[in-house]
């Protein structure tokens, strides 16, 4: 089960060594899938690390680093994490019947990275990878929600998303001389326990909303969010914050 730990400050040691540390799991995943059914030669001695190997392994911790401190990458930089992709499970989740509840369950637990007890979300899901993206107990994603991954999302527990949310890790520069070959960046992005998020939102890199915030529908969340508050706007700002006075609403 994920626990949602705020890193201290965007870029944190913390979350640093968190996406290292995935980012090495994904190209060690890639280098397996690769020697899977290769024939064993008896007697042949392990082959070394070729002069070819080292530079592909020197240049793929280059652009680690570079994703990692949230500097410019582009799509070749980020080809070694091409097998964290879930694609094909994310088109046969979308192509589920709405009866088939436990055959979605099972294929949202391939997609994630993580995910948690009774936790849910509609068709149509959408994700750059899915694979990093971690999830809490008691979520509800209503539909059309996508979740640009380059980099880590994390969900906290009893959070709720309304239709047609946006939670993005990646941006691009201003300047368009820096947009060549897509040039990017990423920054995680976590959402505290039982956060309610409403409809058409936009969460951007970076962001982190904090414990039980409510973010109104139509925001385009630029900054980070403290816990125990009502926001929204574009750019979202914090309207008020939510007291016992709320315990009453609708009673």
């Amino acid at each position: 089960m994920p626990t949602l730990v705020r890193a201290p400050g965007r870029g944190g040691q913390d979350q640093e060594t968190l996406m290292e540390e995935r980012m090495a799991q994904l190209e060690d995943d890639r280098a397996r899938d690769r020697t899977v059914g290769q024939p064993d030669v008896p007697g042949a001695a392990p082959a070394g690390p070729t002069a070819d190997t080292q530079t592909h392994a020197d240049t793929h911790a280059e652009a680690r680093d570079r994703i990692t401190h949230g500097l410019l990458y582009n799509e070749s930089d980020a080809g070694f994490l091409q097998g964290g992709r879930r694609a094909g499970l994310l088109h046969e989740y979308n192509q589920t019947a709405p009866a088939e509840a436990e055959r979605r369950a099972v294929l949202l637990g391939r997609i994630l990275g993580s995910i948690g007890k009774r936790s849910f979300i509609a068709p149509v899901f959408q994700a750059a990878y899915g694979s990093n993206v971690h999830i809490g107990d008691d979520f509800y994603g209503n539909f059309n929600l996508s979740l640009i991954d380059d980099v880590e999302i994390r969900i906290g527990n009893g959070v709720m998303i309304a239709p047609n949310t946006t939670i993005t890790t990646t941006g691009h520069p201003v300047h368009p001389e820096l947009r060549v070959d897509y040039n990017r960046f990423s920054e995680p992005v976590a959402i505290g326990d039982k956060v309610w998020i409403g409809s058409n939102v936009v969460v951007l890199p970076g962001v982190t909303i904090g414990y039980g915030s409510v973010i109104g529908a139509g925001s385009v969340v630029t900054h980070d969010i403290p816990p125990m508050v009502v926001a929204f706007g574009a750019p979202c700002r914090i309207v008020r914050p939510i007291t016992d006075a709320d315990l009453t609403q609708r009673q």
